[in-house]
């Protein structure tokens, strides 16, 4: 009897082949469409808002929008994020919303093909899958490749109350 692995995605389709920002949390590499981002900062202060979950920074001016400022760390459950000369903000832009999330380091452009994108293996239920829609591969090492749009839910951060909170 042959033992076949069995895979599941967080979407119904695979991510299609195209260019994905690179970028890491810790030792780990992550990666996101490339579309999504609108631009990529440093690291600066941002104003805390009250009553928020802890994965919230807070929020920063961008040339007059009021952003909501995610630490990626916190959100996907890992150790406390570090804040150095390395650390950077990817600013994205969907769904005609803008939210930008902290990370250790921002590390290239990956271009992947259908061949190195694979289904995200089922971990069991003890390990949250939701935020990752696949597994891409490179020559170098493996990249985790999320769903932006599952991890930042715009109801969760309440985009409406953080911009009267700030103003």
């Amino acid at each position: 009897m042959q033992l076949q692995e069995r895979y599941v995605s967080t979407s119904d389709t695979l991510p299609g082949p195209g260019e994905y920002l690179g970028f890491t949390l810790g030792d780990e590499h992550y990666a996101l469409d490339i579309l999504k981002v609108q631009e990529i900062r440093g690291y600066d202060s941002v104003t805390r808002v009250p009553d928020t979950p802890d994965y919230i920074r807070g929020v920063v001016n961008l040339r007059g929008a009021i952003v909501p400022v995610l630490d990626l760390r916190m959100k996907l459950g890992l150790k406390e994020a570090r804040y150095d000369a390395f650390t950077v903000m990817i600013v994205l832009n969907f769904d005609n919303r803008t939210a930008g999330i902290v990370v250790d380091a921002v590390s290239d452009v990956v271009q992947l093909g259908v061949e190195q994108i694979r289904a995200t293996p089922e971990l069991g239920a003890a390990v949250d899958t939701r935020f990752i829609s696949a597994i891409g591969t490179t020559d170098e090492h493996m990249v985790i490749l999320l769903d932006i749009q599952s991890l930042i839910d715009w109801a969760d951060i309440g985009t409406d109350a953080l911009e009267e909170a700030a103003a």
